[in-house]
């Protein structure tokens, strides 16, 4: 956690003692009423990469805050006892209205999702999808709109975070002649393959 940053905790979650204190920068808190240990963890999240056919990148647009009206990749925090893979499917019939059919794991990169006033740390993990039925696109859940642009074209500077910058640098480096790298892996309804 940056050292500019609030503490992620003023009490303790378990007694509710104000003696909830940090001495490692804020990546645990100790209570020194009921000697409570809590470690900051990173929470999961996916970041799904869908092209068109004509190789453009689907994009949405925020309709809530963190990055309210900037660019960003559909998807979403992966909810307690859920897969990443069950996510994915998910967050983008949520979001878009449409099913996946195939989803290759990418790459992941940290990231801070400051909302409320409260910092979470987060692990993205990207998979580049395939979806049946693009015409039934729909925005739904927190998405304003949706947009389709080559990788090579995308300005920066309208994403909402620097992981989803990170994730699509990533990709357009690295994957968009159609090689995704040694390192992937497939998953699909059945499990994992490749």
């Amino acid at each position: 956690m940056d050292r500019e940053e609030k503490p992620a905790f003023n009490f303790c979650p378990k007694c509710g003692a104000s003696e909830f204190i940090t001495r490692d920068l804020g990546r645990s808190f100790k209570c020194r009423m009921c000697s409570f240990h809590y470690y900051i963890n990173n929470s999961a999240a996916v970041a799904c990469l869908i092209l068109n056919e004509k190789g453009e990148l689907l994009l949405t647009r925020r309709a809530v805050d963190p990055g309210k009206g900037k660019l960003d990749l559909p998807g979403g925090f992966v909810e307690p006892m859920e897969t990443a893979e069950e996510a994915v499917d998910r967050e983008i019939k949520e979001e878009l209205n449409i099913q996946i059919t195939k989803k290759t794991y990418l790459v992941s990169f940290p990231n801070l999702y400051s909302y409320s006033d409260f910092t979470v740390p987060t692990v993205d993990l990207a998979y580049v999808c395939e979806a049946e039925h693009m015409k039934s696109l729909k925005p739904g859940d927190d998405v304003a709109s949706i947009e389709f642009i080559l990788p090579e074209n995308i300005d920066f500077k309208d994403l909402c975070s620097q992981s989803m910058i990170q994730i699509i640098r990533y990709y357009v480096e690295r994957c968009s002649n159609g090689n995704a790298g040694e390192t992937i892996i497939t998953t699909t309804e059945n499990g994992l393959s490749g």
